[in-house]
């Protein structure tokens, strides 16, 4: 199942048959993933098909009611069954949250906060790192991506493209095993989408672990390792970035394509 991973590499991320329902509507139908280290996994597919879901719930910031998850090997531990199942371990969820740090479609920063607080807070209360161990951090994060000289403005005064390359820096800063990318671009205007698209190139290009969910095929075309196509909840079909863009077998994925394509 895992072919195209490298196999004396350590697996970051590895999820197994999981499904996902909200009431009635079943929103992923046992899907099987997995990133070893300096892996870049993009997840494609419409609207509806699960892709957004199944990053939330790598994250645990989603119940999911069967599967697997599993952080390094550990697989996260649940109590309860179907609806009611729930991690079972406040602190597991913790440490595996702090080790996958997500990046917003919306940015999420904190209006009240200049932008180098908002990138050192969590280091701060969450890792418990010294106040000035992590503004050097977030200075250098901001600087990397490109907005060192806006350390002291709010959110409000930075452009969409500014705002999520702060959210990347806020994320980076955590020193995650892996970042999660949400729909990173696609708030953004297409110039200012340009500059968020270079900051994530010049992350793989470091060989940074990451679960990208994205509407831009020539993103994860550049950038990925290995690309996932879901439609309706499963994987349709899956495979380096060659096959899946220049060769797809399913006539679902030729008709994504060719939507996408024609958009």
């Amino acid at each position: 199942m895992y072919g195209y991973l490298v196999p004396d590499t350590p697996t970051v991320i590895q999820i197994n048959n999981l499904h996902k329902s909200y009431g009635a509507l079943e929103v992923l139908k046992g899907v099987d993933i997995a990133a070893r280290r300096g892996d870049v996994v993009s997840l494609i597919g419409s609207s509806g098909s699960g892709k957004s879901t199944l990053l939330r719930c790598a994250n645990l910031l989603e119940d999911s009611q069967q599967g697997d998850i599993l952080f390094k090997g550990e697989p996260v531990h649940w109590k309860g069954s179907g609806q009611g199942r729930h991690p079972a371990d406040s602190k597991q969820v913790l440490r595996i949250r702090t080790n996958l740090s997500m990046v917003f479609q919306q940015f999420n920063l904190w209006a009240h906060m200049t932008i180098l607080q908002n990138v050192m807070e969590a280091p701060v209360t969450v890792l418990g790192r010294a106040k000035a161990e992590a503004e050097e951090a977030a200075r250098a994060y901001l600087t990397k991506v490109g907005i060192g000289e806006k350390c002291d403005a709010y959110p409000a005064q930075l452009s969409g493209g500014q705002q999520q390359r702060a959210a990347i820096a806020r994320a980076l800063c955590m020193e995650p095993e892996a970042l999660l990318f949400d729909e990173p671009t696609s708030a953004l205007d297409p110039e200012l989408e340009q500059e968020v698209i270079r900051v994530i190139k010049d992350l793989a290009t470091e060989g940074r672990t990451m679960l990208i969910v994205t509407h831009d095929m020539k993103l994860a075309a550049d950038v990925s390792d290995h690309v996932v196509f879901l439609h309706q909840g499963k994987i349709e079909e899956q495979g380096p970035p060659d096959a899946v863009f220049g060769a797809p077998k399913s006539e679902r994925l030729r008709g994504f394509l060719s939507a996408t394509h024609a958009a």
